[in-house]
């Protein structure tokens, strides 16, 4: 069996705004201090400083905040399987 190693998967950091109540514990306790606050009192992320740890994912007490992780396809790229269907 083949291990999967980091590089297999790609990640999303998602907010869902309807479910955000603007605590700011995702600010508080962001390492790199890529969420902040919109004007409505959202949580909102800097795509450039955001590293995807998931932190503020495992302290918001709303669950508005995932991390999302995908498998990338092993025939990324190429026309076969999924993709030759297009």
């Amino acid at each position: 069996m083949v291990q999967a190693n980091q590089d297999d998967f790609i990640s999303d950091l998602v907010i869902k705004k309807e479910w955000c109540k603007g605590c700011g514990i995702c600010v508080a306790f962001c390492p790199k201090e890529a969420l902040f606050l919109d004007e409505k009192g959202k949580a909102i992320k800097d795509k450039e400083k955001c590293t995807k740890c998931g932190i503020c994912e495992t302290f918001c007490p709303d669950f508005a905040i995932s991390l999302i992780k995908r498998r990338l396809s092993p025939n990324a790229g190429d026309e076969t399987g999924f993709n030759a269907r297009k």
